[in-house]
C-alpha cells in the first residue's frame, strides 16, 4: 500500500479510509485495553496517534514499539475521540522496521540539554526541536534561491579549493595531496609546492566574493551560495570553522542601492519562514524563545534605520557618559563588538540598523574609498539578538586606488591577477553583500548557540560525524 506522509494524513478529513503511514515512535502509552502510539516521520513537527486495539494486537507483538523504533501502521484514518489532534489511525497491520533498544537508546529521556544533543548529532534530528530547526534551514535555503531568481539574479557555483590568501594564510585550512611525514623543501626551508596536485598552495575558501565580482562584471547580478571555511580558533556561540554564506554581486549598484538589496533580501526571508513554517515557529516560540515570532513579524514591518559610524559611535559614546556600561572600549576607529551593536538595535533604535561608512583601518582592502580619505562604503546589517548578520560593501572599481590599499597593507597578488584584470579590463562600479546563513537562522529559529542550527557542527578540537 501506498505510503501518505504525515503531514498530508493530518489534513484528511477522518472519514474511515485505509491509510499507511511510516514513521519513528516518539512514544507508546495506554491502558489493558488500548495503546497510543505516537508516530512522527519528519514531514511535521507534529505526530499522527495510532489507536491499537489490544485485543486484536497481543502485547507481545507490541514489545518491539519502543521509543526510536520504526514502524509501518495501515489502519482507518478516523476523528480523534480525544483532545491534542482531530485525527488519528486505528490499527488494522503492524510492519517494525528497525527496533531501538530502551536501555540504550539516547533520546528516551525528555529535558535533554543542548550540550548533551550535541554530542549526539546523528540522533538530534529525531527531537522536536532539531526537527524544526532543520526544516526551516530547509525553507531557508529555498527563500534565498527563490528571492534571487525571483529577482533576475544568476546561480553563480565559485570554487571550494582556492589559491588565494587575500583574506589572511593563517585563517585557512590548506589543501594538500603531499606526504606530510616527508615533506620535501627548498634551499629557504620553505615547503616545495611544485609536486603538489595543484603544483602550489591552496586553501579551502573563506568567500566565494572575489570569483563573483568577476562574474557580475559579465552577468550583472549573480549570487553564490555555498560552504566556506575559516581556520579561526573562535569558541564561540556565534562562530563556526565550516559554514554557509550567500554572497550576491551586483555591476552598477550603488551605496544606496546595496543597502536597499540588504533590506529587501532579508525581509523577504523572514516573511518566507513566517508564511511556511508556521507549526515549527510555532514550537520554538513556545519552547526556545517566547518573543520570537515577536520579533519575526516586527523586522519586516520596519523600516531599517540607515547609520553612519561616526554617528553611531557618538551615540555609543553619549550612552557611556550617561552610564552605560560596555566591556569593549568605543572610540572613532574601533571595531564595534557585538554589544555595541546589540544597543544601538535593541536599546537605541529598538529596530535593525544598516551602519554604514567604516574607518578604512578596520575593513578589508577591496571596498570603495570615500572622498574624506579616511572611509569606505562598508555595510554591515545589524539584528537583534544577533549583532551583525550581513557584511558588505561598494567594491573599488578604481584600479590605482584598489592597487595602493593593497600595497599599503602588503596584501600577497601573485595568485590574484584574475582579480585584478577585472580593474584593467572593463571596470564598473559594483556591489555586494555576505550573508552568514548560520547567523539567519540563529535570528529566525531563536536559537542560543550556532552549533545548533547546522547538522554537524564543526569547532575547534570538534570534527565528529
Amino acid at each position: 500500500m501506498k505510503r501518505t506522509e504525515i503531514i498530508n494524513a493530518l489534513q484528511l478529513a477522518g472519514e474511515g479510509q485505509l491509510i499507511n503511514v511510516r514513521g519513528w515512535v516518539r512514544s507508546r502509552r495506554g491502558n489493558k485495553n488500548v495503546s497510543f502510539i505516537a508516530l512522527n516521520d519528519g514531514s511535521t513537527i507534529k505526530n499522527i496517534q495510532i489507536v491499537v486495539d489490544l485485543a486484536q494486537f497481543p502485547e507481545e507483538n507490541l514489545k518491539p514499539v519502543t521509543t526510536g523504533s520504526c514502524i509501518s501502521a495501515t489502519g482507518h484514518l478516523v476523528a480523534s475521540q480525544g483532545s491534542g489532534q482531530v485525527v488519528e489511525i486505528q490499527l488494522t497491520e503492524l510492519e517494525v522496521y528497525g527496533t531501538a533498544d530502551p536501555e540504550q537508546y539516547p533520546l528516551q529521556k525528555k529535558g535533554l540539554s543542548m550540550e548533551y544533543l550535541r554530542t549526539i548529532a546523528h540522533l538530534r534530528p529525531r527531537t522536536n526541536t532539531f526537527g524544526a530547526v532543520f526544516r526551516i534551514r530547509h525553507n531557508m535555503a529555498m527563500a534565498i534561491h527563490n528571492y534571487f531568481h525571483e529577482h533576475g539574479f544568476f546561480y553563480f557555483h565559485t570554487p571550494i579549493i582556492t589559491a588565494s590568501d587575500c583574506e589572511g594564510a593563517g585563517q585557512m585550512f590548506q589543501v594538500t595531496t603531499k606526504n606530510l611525514y616527508n615533506l620535501k623543501k627548498d634551499d629557504e626551508g620553505k615547503i616545495d609546492y611544485s609536486d603538489d596536485f595543484f603544483g602550489k598552495q591552496t586553501s579551502l575558501t573563506v568567500s566565494g566574493q572575489l570569483e563573483g565580482e568577476l562574474a557580475a562584471m559579465a552577468l550583472g547580478k549573480i549570487y553564490t551560495f555555498g560552504p566556506t571555511f575559516r581556520a579561526e580558533n573562535s569558541n564561540t556561540p556565534r562562530h563556526l570553522a565550516e559554514f554557509w554564506m550567500v554572497e550576491p554581486e551586483v555591476a552598477f549598484a550603488d551605496l544606496n542601492e546595496l543597502m536597499d538589496l540588504e533590506e529587501e533580501f532579508i525581509k523577504f526571508c523572514v516573511q518566507w519562514a513566517l508564511d511556511n513554517c508556521k507549526d515549527d515557529l510555532e514550537f520554538l516560540n513556545k519552547m526556545i524563545d517566547k518573543g520570537l515570532i515577536e520579533r519575526l513579524q516586527k523586522v519586516v514591518s520596519t523600516e531599517f534605520v540607515r547609520l553612519p559610524y561616526t554617528e553611531g559611535i557618538k551615540i555609543l559614546e553619549e550612552a557611556i557618559a550617561k552610564g552605560k556600561k560596555f566591556e569593549f572600549p568605543v572610540y572613532w576607529g574601533c571595531d564595534l563588538a557585538s554589544e555595541h551593536e546589540r544597543f544601538l538595535v535593541e536599546e537605541h533604535f529598538q529596530k535593525p540598523v544598516i551602519m554604514t561608512d567604516y574607518p578604512a583601518e578596520i575593513k578589508a582592502f577591496y571596498m570603495k574609498q570615500n572622498e574624506d580619505g579616511k572611509t569606505v562604503q562598508g555595510t554591515d546589517v545589524l539584528f537583534p539578538q544577533i549583532g551583525e548578520i550581513i557584511g558588505g560593501s561598494v567594491r573599488e572599481e578604481n584600479y590605482d586606488k584598489l592597487m595602493n590599499r593593497i600595497n599599503e597593507l602588503n596584501i600577497p597578488m601573485k595568485d590574484m591577477w584574475w582579480y585584478l584584470d577585472t580593474r584593467r579590463y572593463g571596470s564598473c562600479p559594483h556591489a555586494g553583500f555576505g550573508l552568514g546563513f548560520e547567523r539567519l537562522l540563529l535570528f529566525v529559529t531563536g536559537m542560543a548557540n550556532i552549533r545548533d542550527v547546522i547538522p554537524f557542527p564543526r569547532t575547534p578540537r570538534n570534527a565528529e560525524f
